[in-house]
């Protein structure tokens, strides 16, 4: 049976101190039970006492049937005694049954930072553990600025790795707090600290300041700790955290451990990780590892039919695995096996020495000189596709349309500026003419297609506009330089599209990429009815 690795999120605390994140009692709440479903051991909630946001979050905790909810806290202050520390208290009194404590382990931190003895350092780690333990609760020892005190004062930094142990700490955890540590001396420090604490009583937080923190956690693995901390997507203050969502599948996969993530829970990977960009409001790495729209894309041609004969050799797991699926980009790169490959993902059967192949190569790639880029627009390419070999109806034709928008004072006197589209469409033989006003032109003409629209067409209700990218392809032309337009969009159910468009007149290419949007959604649910 293979050794067990127990997983510790911090996303809700240390992850919070991001830059540009500030999560709300119900975010903490929502990603905790995302953290517990997909099998996290530890969740560690916030630092009671710290901020109202973490005071109202530790006020009515979520019962997690399988994770740990963790509260975090400070070992005592000099010149109180543990029971009767006010910092502390507040740590101890929350409603949950392990606490994680953390404390100086580096001399000049003790001496300096905090400005006690040595001696007293160590009596203050020892005695707020022991308290921890003393009134039933798990304990957890964060040795901060460990590999920094290890590399000053060896026998110091174990001095106090070594006190919080003896007073019964579950998990000493060996914090690379500044992110400076590289993988071979983490692995070498660690199996040094082995030598007197269990790997089984061992854990590892690093972060990612020299973008080592996954080698650097998967090192002190090798070297034999058993309890791994980290957050989702790697957030964290300055360049983030250890990234759990690489983590967890390279030591199930790569490495061989059991972790609290069972297979199946690992599909959930993928939904997890966006789940936490969607709740954040910020794009996701489509190249992120494992879990990225792109870890699995495959754009050459030569690559391409080689991963037609087998994945493996472009690919280093199964995209399944972790709830991710391969994506065969079609681009002016692409051969005939990418634009197969893209037939077959998306359902279309089609004779490989059928012309209409050969003619829709030459097609994308002279629409990708134009400006066009399909191997991030595959709703796009796909509605090409179609109309290329003609099965996709003509949903609406849109006559014209006219947008306004218009700068001025309100009757408070504050400067506005207020955007307003006119549609004139033809849908269902009908002349359809809709106004509508938005948040900037193009979401006035998103508005006002919509009005037109969904009366016929029930499935437009609920769609969004997630995400819009605007790039100019000629910046040499200035301000009549050629623009692509890219389009996310997704339905109430989550699933997501993206469209491009292409024209010198912005507004005009984000109606390409909007119009694209809306009739793929169209088309695809009339598929489904099929």
């Amino acid at each position: 049976m293979s050794e067990r690795i127990w997983l510790f999120d911090t996303t809700l605390r240390d992850g919070n101190q991001t830059q540009g994140v500030d999560f709300s009692v119900g975010d903490k709440t929502a990603i905790a039970h995302e953290l517990d479903k997909l099998g996290i051991d530890y969740v560690e909630g916030g630092w009671p006492g710290a901020n109202p946001t973490d005071d109202g979050f530790f006020a009515d905790p979520p019962s997690l049937p399988r994770a740990k909810l963790t509260a975090f806290g400070m070992t005592r202050r000099s010149g109180r005694s543990a029971s009767n520390d006010p910092g502390l208290a507040v740590t101890l009194r929350s409603k949950v049954e392990t606490i994680c404590l953390v404390g100086k382990t580096h001399d000049y931190h003790a001496e300096v930072a905090l400005g006690v003895s040595l001696d007293e350092n160590v009596a203050m780690i020892a005695d707020s553990i022991g308290e921890v333990v003393r009134r039933g609760k798990e304990a957890i020892f964060d040795c901060e600025h460990f590999f920094d005190g290890y590399r000053a004062n060896p026998d110091y930094a174990l001095q106090c790795a070594k006190a919080a142990f003896d007073a019964g700490a579950r998990w000493v955890v060996l914090c690379d707090t500044n992110g400076g540590a590289l993988p071979d001396e983490v692995e070498r420090v660690v199996s040094t600290v082995i030598e007197h604490i269990p790997g089984d009583r061992l854990g590892i937080h690093t972060h990612n300041d020299t973008e080592n923190a996954v080698a650097n956690t998967l090192a002190a693995v090798r070297a034999g700790v058993r309890h791994v901390q980290g957050t989702l997507n790697g957030l964290g203050e300055r360049c983030g955290n250890a990234n759990l969502v690489s983590i967890i599948p390279t030591l199930m996969l790569k490495m061989g451990f059991e972790t609290g993530v069972t297979r199946e829970g690992l599909k959930r990977l993928v939904h997890v990780s966006r789940a936490l960009d969607e709740r954040l409001n910020r794009p996701s790495n489509r190249h992120a590892a494992y879990v990225g729209a792109s870890a699995f894309a495959h754009k050459a041609g030569l690559h391409v039919s080689a991963v037609e004969k087998d994945p493996a050799c472009y690919e280093h797991i199964e995209p399944g695995l972790v709830g991710n699926r391969r994506l065969i980009l079609v681009s002016d790169q692409s051969g005939r096996s990418n634009i197969l490959a893209q037939f077959r993902e998306i359902g279309i059967e089609v004779d490989g020495d059928d012309d209409k192949v050969r003619r829709l190569v030459d097609i994308v790639k002279e629409r990708e000189f134009q400006g066009y880029a399909y191997d991030g627009a595959e709703a796009s390419f796909e509605l090409l596709a179609r109309r290329t070999l003609g099965t996709v109806p003509e949903y609406f034709r849109l006559n014209s349309f006219r947008v306004i928008d218009e700068r001025r004072y309100n009757a408070a006197g504050e400067l506005v500026t207020m955007s307003e589209a006119t549609v004139k469409v033809e849908v269902g033989g009908e002349q359809v003419m809709t106004v509508a006003e938005g948040n900037g032109p193009v979401n006035a003409l998103d508005f006002a297609l919509r009005k037109a629209l969904e009366p016929a067409y029930p499935a437009l209700v609920g769609v969004k506009l997630t995400d819009y990218k605007v790039r100019i392809l000629t910046p040499g032309d200035g301000t009549a330089a050629l623009t692509r337009v890219m389009i996310e969009s997704a339905d109430p159910a989550g699933e997501r599209w993206v469209t491009v468009g292409v024209s010198g007149n912005i507004i005009n290419a984000s109606y390409e990429a909007l119009h694209d949007a809306l009739v793929h959604r169209l088309h695809s649910t009339a598929r489904a009815a099929a």
